[in-house]
């Protein structure tokens, strides 16, 4: 039975794709990011009843702490997590400011970590929950001169080094690894040709969380037909 799904970076892209599909599954929906406009359009749209819109700068753990309180509060659990926030940068080691890969390595990799560290607590005292973070095909192999390559293949390891942890505490606690190619998103300032949508990320999210608690996808590559690599 669908329950209460948190996503982080909800409010545009494969987040808010996302959370569309869940409430039309039947799932009641935590949408966190740090454009509270567009949160509440979104609340709007898919019904105020089923979604939570909460504020959330994924890169200050206090601000995931009370999304958690805040979800915990609305809907007195969390049954899975969408760790989904992060942004990307221009390949090349002399592009880019060196703030803004500050700001991206805090949102990428740390941001996931906080988002797993302040919702584990509550999954582990239920015994029961799914987290499913967004790496990427660059978390999978190095792209040149991609910085933002390397932060995925952090969230990638993030990803199996939680499983092998609920594992070895024996907690039936799922774990899976989304790596999209290109994704039409404003990941991309210029619009790609021939890339997913964010709709078919989300229908892969909603895949891994309809199968039943015995199964664990661990991890699923998804790229456009047309991308070779």
């Amino acid at each position: 039975m669908p329950g209460v799904l948190l996503i982080t970076g909800a409010s545009t892209g494969i987040g808010a794709a996302t959370a569309r599909h869940a409430v039309r599954d039947g799932w009641r929906v935590v949408l966190a990011a740090r454009s509270e406009d567009r949160l509440e359009s979104l609340v709007q749209e898919v019904g105020e009843p089923n979604a939570l819109a909460a504020r959330c700068d994924v890169t200050e753990f206090s601000d995931q702490e009370r999304l958690v309180s805040q979800a915990l509060e609305r809907f007195g659990q969390i049954d899975a997590v969408f760790a989904n926030a992060g942004f990307g940068a221009k390949r090349g080691f002399l592009e880019e400011t060196p703030e803004f890969w500050r700001e991206m390595v805090l949102t990428n990799v740390l941001g996931v970590a906080y988002t797993i560290r302040a919702t584990l607590p509550h999954i582990r005292e239920r015994g029961t929950g799914h987290y499913v973070l967004t790496s990427s095909v660059a978390g999978r192999r190095a792209l040149p001169g991609s910085f933002y390559s390397s932060t995925k293949w952090a969230v990638t390891g993030m990803g199996e080094s939680l499983r092998q942890e609920m594992r070895a505490a024996e907690a039936p606690v799922r774990v899976t690894v989304v790596e999209p190619g290109m994704v039409d998103t404003p990941f991309f300032d210029n619009r790609p040709s021939d890339a997913l949508e964010p709709d078919d990320i989300a229908r892969v999210v909603m895949f891994v969380l309809g199968q039943p608690e015995h199964v664990d996808v661990t991890e699923i590559l998804v790229r456009p037909t047309s991308q070779a690599s």
